[in-house]
């Protein structure tokens, strides 16, 4: 077969091209073609396809993403914010944290165990092109049912993948979800976070300027696995009725990973690269393309100089590649020996594939013919961008009519029926433990973890000295979504950033994940506008802005679409981490307030769904405000020594809340329910703005004090005693049979 240049396509204009098999338009194609004024070559071809998929153009969002800019807070600690592998935040001291959340959600179900690890590999990477050193990991995960077969196959392969890659990495994984519904059978969601930590001259950005600086190429080798990899496989929805297009998942390898990172890294202390670009999706044709539209010049690629394990692939397969652990660097010609000599020094292959040039076009040769001659920013950056239709669905308003009132689901008027509804709830696969899961992950190498799994954030320390620390929370709730994705991502957000100033640190900025179904469904692009909308709207007030994130869409199988699941994640400095606040009552005599207001707030409660499987009515309300100053309460109080433990109320509520503090530091606690008030809902409602905390007594007047000077409601509720559950005049639970009730339960569930 005769090679497709770029004097081939002028000349034979009106040549089949497979177009729709890469997923693009008939527009789109014509488009390419008005740009080109020509017929791509096959390679163009390949490139715009990848480029202009879904999952790299966001060309279905970006029209809504734009408000995380427009609507923007006021931020000192804003240093890289939207636009690049990830954002970055000042923390003080000199430091700056780098953070981001991304997806691989259909890759993990074709391949449960490389999707998992190569979606850890990629956001690693994401954190190292900024220049950061990674220190930590989390993994925020959505299944089907947990007794359904196919969750069988999947759970298993998608925590090996993730525990055997980070573990393998040396990377600590401080914390996450789990979340099981029947909405994410056949598409379940693996989110996956990475934190890195710099210091402020040490950020990094992608970008190619500078006429002659050398492009280079390191790292592994270029395969044929992942050719359009998650870029082609996350742009699709699953359809059991026809032929799907199911490329090659990625396959990682963790110890060539660590290799990279500490060449890189020693790369970046001797200052030897002026632009950086990992290669995750679309691989060759995001790295070259995004890093010729965000400098100065245009550049030229020698193809065949890369270096494969396959020799036969061909220049478009090259270029579509996703094969794992590369990264592609602008480097001064003064600076290359040093810089391949380095690589040779960690055993990374590395080649100069090209260089930066003054002209404006990215021209990419093949054994010295042209097979690529592209403006990059047609590439990159102006992919097409669609108004697509969206209307609020007809089914919402019944949705939300089938409130989970007292009249519609049984309530519990006794204390043996509220007790035996709190071992429902507290033994659902969601309440219940995940330490089948988090035990197969390392949260304690690198030494500096402070809170990590079981606790409402995840800590870490990023000063030995200083005992500077950060933390970072994820969260998201796709039943809260689902019946009104407006509050539900705002709910998500609120929930995170409480989690974080549970722990004692100040929520500083947030990062994203978007799973939704089809956006060419309009009730799901509803669900997507006004999601998007929420969460905007929500860091403008509570001050903390987007740096970045992900788009996953497409999460859907036939017309069936996951729960819109905006996941959101929190990342807040704290100035001491000695200082932190467990969620453990670990000593008795402690006395335990409830902070905020609880209503009668089920709708798409944990108890909703673990007593009754029902979805229905509204999800609890916001407050916004209330929540930033439950939060500066949770921090002041932190920091100060005024309380010994903090736990936000979610998922479960207050009863769930009493049960994981109570399991977590052995000890037992003495309730007694404020009078005049329902006791089911004080226990299971889900109100949101609330914090159960543990006060010594030596510090109960000065904690009253500050809460009634700024105004937060904080109830006495009890006091830390014994070795059961006790809720006066209602009920009493062994901590014995807690534990029976909680731990276990995904083992059975898999075995």
């Amino acid at each position: 077969m005769s090679l497709d240049t770029v004097k081939n396509a002028e000349q034979t204009p009106d040549a089949a091209q497979p177009w729709a098999d890469l997923g693009l338009k008939e527009d789109e194609y014509a488009r390419i073609r008005e740009i080109l004024g020509r017929r791509p070559t096959g390679a163009e071809l390949a490139m715009y396809s990848v480029m202009w998929s879904e999952h790299c153009s966001y060309k279905s969002s970006k029209v809504h993403l734009k408000q995380f800019g427009e609507k923007k807070p006021d931020s000192d600690a804003m240093l890289v914010g939207i636009g690049e592998n990830a954002g970055v935040v000042d923390v003080g001291q000199g430091y700056a944290v780098t953070f981001k959340v991304e997806s691989h959600n259909h890759p993990s179900y074709i391949e449960p165990y490389q999707g998992a690890a190569t979606g850890i590999g990629g956001i690693v990477r994401d954190i190292l092109a900024m220049g950061a050193r990674p220190v930590a990991v989390m993994d925020p995960l959505r299944f089907g049912a947990a007794d359904h077969p196919d969750t069988r196959r999947v759970l298993p392969g998608i925590v090996a993948g993730i525990g055997g890659y980070g573990n393998c990495l040396g990377l600590p994984n401080i914390g996450g979800e789990v979340v099981f519904d029947s909405c994410y059978q056949g598409n379940p969601l693996v989110n996956a976070l990475c934190v890195g930590v710099m210091k402020h001259e040490d950020i990094h950005l992608a970008q190619a300027s500078g006429a002659g600086n050398k492009v280079v190429l390191y790292g592994a080798r270029t395969g044929g696995d992942g050719i359009g990899g998650v870029s082609v496989l996350a742009s699709e929805t699953f359809d059991d009725t026809k032929p799907a297009k199911r490329p090659a998942v990625q396959v990682g390898d963790p110890f060539q990973e660590k290799l990279l990172i500490e060449c890189t890294l020693e790369i970046f202390r001797e200052k030897l690269v002026k632009g950086i670009q990992d290669l995750g999706g679309a691989g060759l044709s995001c790295a070259t393309s995004e890093l010729a539209s965000a400098g100065s010049g245009g550049m030229r690629i020698e193809l065949d100089t890369v270096h494969l394990r396959d020799h036969t692939l061909s220049p478009e397969e090259i270029l579509m590649s996703e094969s794992q652990e590369r990264m592609c660097a602008i480097v001064e010609p003064d600076k290359i020996d040093r810089f391949l000599e380095i690589c040779e020094k960690w055993d990374v292959i590395a080649n100069v594939i090209g260089e930066v040039t003054d002209g404006e076009r990215l021209e990419i040769y093949w054994h010295g013919e042209l097979v690529v001659d592209v403006p990059p920013r047609t590439v990159a950056h102006e992919g097409p961008t669609y108004q697509r239709p969206y209307a609020r669905p007809s089914w919402q308003d019944a949705l939300q009519a089938d409130a989970p009132t007292a009249e519609r689901l049984a309530r519990p008027t006794t204390g043996e029926g509220l007790k035996a509804d709190l071992l429902k709830v507290a033994s659902h696969p969601n309440q219940a433990s995940k330490s089948w899961i988090t035990d197969q992950y390392d949260r304690y190498v690198l030494g500096n973890t402070v809170l990590s799994v079981g606790e409402d954030s995840g800590m870490i320390r990023i000063d030995e000295e200083t005992n500077l620390g950060v933390s970072v929370a994820t969260d998201g709730n796709g039943r809260f979504a689902k019946l009104d994705p407006y509050t539900g991502a705002q709910l998500a957000l609120a929930e995170a950033y409480r989690n974080v100033a549970a722990g004692g640190a100040k929520p500083l900025a947030v990062s994203d994940c978007l799973n939704f179904g089809s956006p060419e469904d309009p009730d799901v692009m509803w669900q997507f506008a006004e999601a998007t909308r929420g969460l905007a709207d929500a860091c403008l007030v509570l001050g903390t802005p987007v740096t970045g994130g992900n788009v996953s869409l497409y999460n859907q199988t036939g017309e069936v679409a996951i729960h819109p699941t905006p996941v959101v994640a929190v990342l807040g400095v704290i100035d001491d981490v000695t200082r932190r606040t467990p969620l453990a009552f670990a000593e008795e005599g402690q006395l335990l307030y409830l902070l905020g207001d609880t209503a009668d707030e089920l709708g798409g409660s944990a108890w909703s769904q673990a007593v009754h499987d029902h979805l229905g009515g509204l999800p609890p309300t916001v407050d916004l405000e209330r929540e930033r100053l439950l939060g500066d309460i949770l921090i002041a109080a932190s920091r100060d020594g005024m309380i010994d433990a903090a736990h936000d109320l979610s998922d479960g509520g207050l009863g769930q809340a009493l049960v994981e503090s109570c399991l977590k530091g052995g000890h037992g606690a003495r309730i007694v329910l404020p009078e005049g008030q329902d006791p089911f809902v004080l226990l299971f409602s889900e109100s949101a703005g609330r914090a159960v905390v543990a006060v010594p007594r030596s510090e109960e007047l000065r904690f009253n004090d500050m809460c009634t000077a700024r105004g937060l409601p904080a109830t006495r509720i009890g006091v830390v005693d014994g070795d059961s559950l006790d809720v006066q005049g209602q009920f009493s639970v062994s901590l014995a049979e807690l534990k029976d009730a909680h731990t276990g339960v995904i083992e059975a569930l898999l075995a």
